[in-house]
C-alpha cells in the first residue's frame, strides 16, 4: 500500500475529485451570478494533480470550454501526470 505508484494514484484521484467539484461549484455560481472561483485556482488544481477532474468538469458542466488555455493547461497537465505515473510504474519494476 505504501508503494509510490499507489500513493500517487490516490493523490491524483483525490485532487481530480476536488477539481471536478470546483468546476461544478463555479458553474453553479456562474449561472446564479454569485462570487466566482478564480480561473487561476481552477487551473492550478488541474496542474497539481487534477487534470482529469478538470477535463471532466469542463465536459460535464459545459464550463470554461470556450477558453483555449483551459484546454491547453489541462491536457498538458494530464500528459505530465500520466508520464509521472508511467515513470513510477517503470521504476517500481527496475
Amino acid at each position: 500500500m505504501n508503494e509510490p505508484k499507489t500513493l500517487y494514484l490516490i493523490f491524483i484521484a483525490a485532487v481530480s475529485l476536488i477539481t471536478f467539484a470546483l468546476y461544478g461549484v463555479d458553474k453553479r455560481k456562474s449561472v446564479r451570478g454569485a462570487w466566482r472561483i478564480r480561473e487561476r485556482t481552477l487551473l492550478l488544481f488541474g496542474v497539481f494533480g487534477g487534470a482529469t477532474g478538470g477535463i471532466l468538469g469542463m465536459k460535464i458542466f459545459h464550463h470554461k470550454t470556450r477558453h483555449w488555455y483551459f484546454w491547453a493547461v489541462n491536457i498538458l497537465a494530464l500528459a505530465a501526470q500520466v508520464g509521472v505515473g508511467a515513470a513510477l510504474i517503470y521504476l517500481s519494476k527496475v
